[in-house]
């Protein structure tokens, strides 16, 4: 018997803006996804577009007008939930606008019925790097207290229009990369002070909990949660130094599923605000808003694990924190650790932490993908790494983790956020389609596809 329950949601994770392209078809505006060259993780950016440059994201994989293709790939695997995000831009092209773009709705109508004719359940991000670039230019992003307003209407729109076919919902994709990629997560310039990224993050646990209730109320029985890359972190050392600086910088990233998910801001926050000379301007009931309307579910996304040591250097990319290297594991094609063993911690730390549902909505292996002579993709190294993480959980469950389902990131090649390339490829299916923009666009599975059909088969049993 598998350890998965039945009704275990088994499917796929993509965004918006890393695959369906058609940037500005159909009255879609440009988003602050749409002016990043290499990748939105940088942050680097002109806030304009500039018509003698290539933008990988802007056809990417044109999901836009081949969805109906992958989503029969994806029911051929079995799929029983997929994920993706609505691109904000097709609704309110602006952002600030009264009145929706009834071609962007019509699109994810057409997506979700496809989706629902093979029985799979749209997981839907309403926020995935995917601001309107009009509110970065205009109102300086999440910065502006405005911008809770215009997401609720935006939120209103979607919940109403797709009340009867999405049932799981998340706000913000991996808030808590506020302080790591603040133009990515919050459309706030990197380089902003500690007083505006909290100040951009308040404003976003309003929207989340204003979301929370709309959401509730519009569609009773649907489930909205956060969500946050929780990849995690060990001490290098037992030295007492690098075991506390380790733990506040997990804390750190923990603080926003605390006020998404416990309902309040954390005991230890006034100190740091204190000394980082943070004044958040809190409007009168938004603390009562957010311990009234926290999150339902956390969902997250997790690939590896790093080293860190007190007074260390690190950077950040998409993946998580980068540290010093773990002899004890092997690494990704892309130089990622690889370790199995995390994901479980992770998912006890986090059930043990909220009490609530799981979610894991992001877990997969980038890597170079060669097509032999033969045509054939044998991404043997992808599969390992499911079948080792997936192992992982299955122990996390029996471990009396509460999880709701698992989506793996990119189940069809997308262009990375990270670097903003096609060759660093994390699907099931490949697209034939390089860095340069050049390419069919032809799917073809590589042989992970049969793999991860079997395990779906086998609720998680036949790894």
């Amino acid at each position: 018997m598998s350890v998965f329950p039945k009704g275990f949601l088994w499917g796929g994770a993509i965004a918006a803006n890393q695959a369906e392209g058609a940037w500005n078809v159909d009255g879609k505006g440009p988003s602050i996804s749409d002016v990043v060259r290499g990748g939105i993780v940088s942050g680097h950016h002109d806030a304009t577009i500039d018509p003698n440059k290539y933008y990988a994201s802007h056809e990417a994989v044109d999901f836009y007008h081949h969805y109906k293709e992958d989503v029969a790939l994806f029911a051929e695997m079995g799929f029983t939930c997929f994920r993706t995000s609505i691109a904000w831009t097709r609704i309110f092209p602006r952002g600030d606008e009264t009145t929706p773009n009834e071609a962007g709705l019509k699109f994810y109508d057409d997506l979700f019925d496809e989706l629902l004719k093979y029985g799979i359940e749209p997981v839907i991000t309403l926020s995935h790097y995917e601001t309107p670039l009009a509110l970065y230019q205009e109102y300086g992003g999440w910065k502006n207290r405005k911008l809770v307003d215009f997401f609720t209407r935006y939120c209103d729109v979607v919940f109403r229009r797709y009340r009867n076919k999405v049932k799981y919902w998340m706000t913000f994709n991996e808030l808590n990369n506020m302080n790591r990629m603040p133009f990515a997560t919050g459309a706030v310039d990197a380089g902003s002070t500690p007083q505006e990224l909290y100040q951009a993050a308040h404003h976003q646990f309003v929207a989340n909990a204003l979301a929370n209730k709309l959401c509730h109320e519009i569609i009773p029985q649907a489930q909205i949660g956060c969500m946050l890359s929780l990849s995690t972190v060990y001490p290098a050392t037992c030295n007492p130094d690098d075991i506390f600086s380790t733990m506040q910088l997990r804390r750190r990233s923990l603080f926003y599923s605390d006020v998404m998910m416990r309902g309040e801001y954390p005991a230890w926050t006034p100190r740091l605000f204190r000394e980082q000379n943070i004044e958040l301007a809190i409007a009168d009931g938004d603390l009562e808003l957010i311990a009234s309307h926290p999150s339902d579910y956390l969902g997250f996304s997790y690939y590896r694990s790093v080293l860190h040591q007190a007074d260390g250097e690190f950077r950040i990319d998409t993946g998580g924190t980068v540290g010093q290297d773990n002899p004890y594991l092997e690494k990704t094609a892309w130089g990622w650790p690889i370790d199995a063993k995390g994901f479980r911690i992770v998912c006890n730390e986090l059930a043990d932490r909220y009490r609530k549902p799981l979610f894991i909505v992001e877990n997969g292996y980038g890597g170079v993908d060669e097509v032999d002579e033969n045509g054939v993709i044998n991404d043997t190294a992808r599969i390992d790494y499911g079948r080792q993480h997936i192992r992982e959980m299955a122990e996390a469950v029996a471990d009396g983790c509460n999880i709701m389902g698992y989506t793996w990131w990119g189940p069809i090649d997308i262009v990375s956020a990270g670097t903003g390339e096609m060759k660093k490829r994390y699907g099931f299916i490949y697209v034939d389609k390089d860095n340069d923009g050049k390419g069919t666009l032809k799917r073809s599975k590589k042989r992970s596809f049969d793999w991860y059909k079997q395990v779906i088969a086998s609720n998680g049993e036949n790894l």
